[in-house]
């Protein structure tokens, strides 16, 4: 036995002996098979390039379908042999360390470029025969025309030598002779021909303009004209040609004969018939692919006034967990088994599935009633689900969301309507899967927009498009302003000032989160510098930062807060970092830590939201807070007089329940003074609200510093 080839060159040149071993016995050509190896050498560099390329470029396996034309492989078995050597090698003897599932998924899509560029190159091949034909025929109408004339010896020659079916036929349509070369390529004698006219050889698949164009001939309206048309040979099978029929005229310009020449284009035509086939068909599962749908779909859309169209996009829930837990080749047969299921509940006119890729999937019906037939659709599809699929001895069960898109054609384009389809299969995924639902223009209008905020995040923080705002915390006793919250707000460019409750949720989603934080924490911090240093005689205004989750479980959350303080010259205890209570539901000590770091270096830390969490109360012993921030829900009963006596009580039990525990509580959203003075009288140490001020500038706040000041 021998080894297998070392370097990836070797694996290189054993990959195109393949190829050529393969290919060779199909390809006309002059050349030895060591020779055609040598040739697809460096066809075989380039596969390899482009399987391992960092970005798919599809140019380069249309190039190699193209050279394979150049190199004389026009059978379509050639390109059959070729697709399959590379589905079956390139991967093995030209892959990388990539994932294998990545290399395959890339050699797929250069079978499919390989494929289009070898159809092109042959259409191209093809025009410039054809172009070389009409000038043959040109040249042999002269040539039988002047052998009519002058000499029969030499139009008989060109007649019978000629590589092309010849036929000549009177004005009537009798024909009066035909060559070898036509009748090999009907199959026929030349005693079946005589007597027989030319318009006996219709098809079905005739043009239109056929027969218009051969009257206008033989009225002698036209000197030519040239059509693809197909004929049936006497065994019932089709013979397609390029068929130019031209006007011959005697000597006074009289019309007197027509002659047929025709090209047998059949090969040529299947395989452009099986390109045509693999280019718009998954290969996996035999369904319409993307190209195909898309066409279909735009069709639809363009439909005339009072057609409709309804859309199923599908989506298989947990496929991911199928595909890693019990391989790929499980899930390419559970994905076969599933389009077979889908293919059945899509029969009627006007419908049809598609596969998208993955295990996403498409069914689209049209008319006049499509409202209810989509539903009728995702029903049957559903329904069609439920029976489990057995692979390898295992029952699965199979689970899928639907989006659902119907309106009238002319209203929207094909981008549109998939976005929106998609969208809505994702409301349901999130709503629980293993349902439907029916798009929504506002659900979708609100999940273009968090896109577009999400991919918009980046460069607003880069360009500067966020800014801070402070919310005056006051001390209930006294009435005098002890700090602030800093509140960080987005200035969009199309959807002006954004509050934080719409882009901090994608912010945390993003991670982006990170980076803003640090620098919403750096301004805060800045500006309560600022704020000692305008106004000493009121005392030291401490500044309120919320810390996301995301930011607590960061490494250097406690190193980015200690440099920032330095840099600004801010002492810890003039921080206070406000957490939600539900991030620390059930935090272990690893999560607590950075917390407790920053308590023992004189950073207040504020439990957010206290009340909504559903937290046990004995778990405040351990955590490492000063400050319960009461939520808004608890006071709102007091707005009114007299007071809701359930929420005074439970105000009541909190606030000596964390005086106890030496911990202080701010209230927020007081709007009325009624309600100030009651939180006041349960002992609640400062809070904040509209009724003192609402969000805004750093000046205000120092404005209202001084005023509590010289009070």
């Amino acid at each position: 036995m021998t080894a297998e080839p070392d370097g990836p060159e070797d694996r290189l040149r054993r990959f195109a002996t393949i190829w050529s071993r393969a290919v060779f016995p199909v390809t006309s050509t002059s050349l030895t098979r060591p020779e055609f190896e040598l040739r697809l050498v460096p066809l075989a560099r380039r596969l390899s390039e482009a399987l391992r390329a960092r970005t798919f470029d599809a140019a380069e396996g249309q190039a190699v379908g193209a050279a394979l034309i150049t190199a004389h492989c026009t059978d379509p078995e050639a390109l059959s042999r070729t697709l399959d050597c590379v589905d079956a090698y390139l991967v093995l003897y030209c892959g990388d360390d990539s994932p294998q599932e990545a290399l395959r998924t890339r050699s797929a899509r250069l079978q499919h470029a390989m494929a289009a560029g070898f159809a092109h190159a042959l259409r191209e091949r093809t025009l410039a025969e054809q172009e070389a034909i009409s000038r043959a025929a040109l040249n042999a109408r002269s040539a039988v025309a002047e052998a009519l004339h002058a000499s029969e010896a030499r139009f008989r020659a060109v007649f019978e030598g000629a590589a092309i079916g010849i036929g000549i036929a009177d004005l009537d349509g009798n024909i009066l002779q035909v060559n070898g070369a036509l009748l090999r390529m009907f199959g026929i004698s030349e005693q079946s021909v005589r007597g027989r006219k030319v318009v006996e050889w219709t098809h079905p698949d005739d043009a239109p303009q056929v027969w218009r164009l051969y009257e206008e001939l033989v009225r002698g309206e036209r000197e030519h004209y040239h059509v693809e048309k197909a004929f049936y040979r006497p065994d019932g099978t089709v013979l397609w040609t390029n068929l130019t029929v031209s006007l011959l005229r005697d000597p006074d310009g009289r019309p007197q004969y027509q002659l047929a020449l025709m090209e047998d284009t059949t090969e040529r035509r299947l395989l452009n018939l099986r390109l045509r086939y693999e280019a718009t068909h998954d290969a996996l599962t035999g369904l319409p692919n993307r190209t195909l749908f898309f066409e279909r779909l735009e069709k639809a859309l363009s439909a005339g006034e009072g057609q409709r169209f309804g859309l199923c996009y599908l989506d298989l829930d947990g496929f991911k967990t199928i595909n890693d837990s019990l391989g790929h080749a499980a899930g390419d047969r559970l994905l076969v088994e599933v389009a077979d299921r889908l293919q059945s509940c899509a029969t009627a006119p006007g419908e049809m599935v598609a596969r998208l890729g993955g295990d996403e999937f498409v069914a689209l019906t049209t008319g006049t009633d499509t409202e209810r037939e989509v539903d009728e659709l995702a029903g049957r599809i559903m329904n069609a689900l439920v029976t489990p699929i057995s692979i390898d001895g295992r029952e699965l069960t199979v689970r899928g969301s639907i989006g659902i898109v119907e309106g009238p054609a002319g209203e929207r384009g094909p981008a549109e309507v998939l976005r929106s389809a998609d969208i809505t299969m994702y409301r349901a995924k999130s709503a629980g899967g293993n349902r439907f639902e029916l798009a929504d223009p506002e659900a979708d209008a609100r999940a273009i927009t968090r896109h577009g905020l999400t991919t918009a995040l980046p460069a607003a923080l880069d360009r500067g498009e966020f800014f801070i705002e402070y919310q005056p915390l006051v001390h209930l006793g006294d009435g005098s302003v002890r700090g602030a919250e800093a509140l960080v707000r987005w200035l969009h460019p199309q959807h002006g000032v954004l509050g934080p409750d719409r882009f901090i949720p994608l912010a945390e989603h993003t991670g982006l989160i990170v980076p803003l934080g640090r620098w919403v924490l750096e301004q805060s911090v800045r500006q309560a510098r600022e704020w000692q240093e305008r106004h000493t005689d009121a005392g030291p205004l401490r500044i309120n930062v919320n810390l996301s989750p995301c930011q607590l479980s960061h490494p250097g959350l406690v190193q980015d807060t200690v440099d920032i303080l330095e840099r600004a010259g801010l002492g810890a205890e003039a921080l206070c970092l406000e957490v939600t209570e539900s991030a620390l539901i059930g935090a272990d000590d690893d999560l607590l830590k950075p917390l407790r770091r920053l308590a023992e270096m004189g950073v207040d830390i504020a439990l957010d939201d206290f009340g909504t969490g559903y937290s046990n109360l004995a778990n405040l012993r351990r955590l490492p807070v000063s400050i319960l921030k009461l939520d808004r829900s608890f006071t709102q009963g007091m707005q009114q007089f007299p007071a809701d006596p359930v929420d005074l009580k439970i105000v009541e039990g909190i606030v000596s329940l964390a005086h106890s525990l030496d911990l202080a509580v701010t209230v927020e959203g007081v709007e009325t003074g009624a309600q100030a003075e009651q939180l006041r009288i349960l002992g609640c140490d400062t809070a904040q609200g509209w009724y003192y001020a609402r969000p805004g500038p750093p000046e205000r706040l120092h404005e209202l510093a001084l005023v509590d000041a010289t009070a």
